[in-house]
């Protein structure tokens, strides 16, 4: 073989490789925007359905498509294309109507035209008590080591859907609120660990999610760590993967 064909060869191996590297990154950002988008949980909000450390997908089909569901609300889509409505009860990312650069995670509540309010801790949709049974204790740990024991209970919304909240205080800032109209064309959210979420009762904060604001539903856990663990940490993995979440589904 001759160095001009040496060479050639070189090139050509190069070309296939570069080709094969754009064809995936072009793969894995159609499936990124279209399909399935991993999202990390950062906050304790979603307690003890999602936990500080988890990290899930979430399906970006499930309510169509909008402006936001592409990287940086690139694409100018008016609404909402292909669209369906979200359940009262998913598990929901979206985008804060506040400031659409942050993502939030939150349970829906309320839907367009309900009236949504909290009396001593209960939540009251359209003027009926939510079903809510105490069950067992959610057992955490504070930073200096201390057991900490707090109330849940097992929440079961109109349609059926039942999941676990925690009430962290007696009397908490957002256990008695006035009663939330539900805007057309926008959704109630809350958070599950009821005392430490910031959500669509706080109407400055959060307050009503337009629909076009959803990004996705989430769907999986694929990978937890411990709360003061770091996922790249691969080395401590052993250790700090909770092994009981991965690939649990919501």
């Amino acid at each position: 073989m001759s160095v001009s064909d040496e060479n050639k060869s070189t090139e050509g191996g190069l070309y296939e490789t570069v080709k094969v590297l754009v064809q995936a990154l072009l793969l894995a950002l159609v499936v990124r925007t279209l399909l399935f988008q991993p999202f990390n949980i950062p906050s304790g909000s979603m307690m003890d359905t999602l936990l500080v450390g988890d990290y899930l997908f979430v399906s970006k089909y499930s309510y169509g498509y909008s402006q936001y569901s592409f990287p940086y609300g690139l694409v100018p889509i008016e609404g909402r294309i292909w669209a369906a409505e979200p359940e009262r009860g998913d598990v929901a990312v979206f985008k804060l109507p506040k400031d659409t650069s942050v993502d939030y995670i939150k349970r829906v509540i309320g839907l367009p035209g309900d009236e949504i309010q909290m009396i001593d801790g209960v939540l009251h949709i359209n003027g009926t008590a939510v079903e809510r049974t105490q069950i067992d204790d959610f057992i955490t740990t504070d930073q200096f080591g201390n057991v900490r024991r707090v109330p849940r209970f097992r929440e079961t919304l109109p349609n059926g859907v039942s999941y676990d909240t925690l009430d962290l205080t007696p009397r908490g800032t957002w256990d008695n609120t006035g009663v939330y109209k539900v805007p057309p064309g926008h959704y109630f959210m809350m958070g599950d660990n009821r005392d430490n979420s910031t959500d669509s009762r706080v109407l400055s904060a959060v307050g009503y999610v337009p629909f076009e604001n959803f990004v996705g539903r989430a769907e999986m856990l694929f990978f937890s760590v411990d709360e003061d663990a770091s996922a790249w940490m691969f080395w401590k993995w052993p250790w700090t993967v909770r092994g009981s979440r991965l690939f649990k589904l919501l």
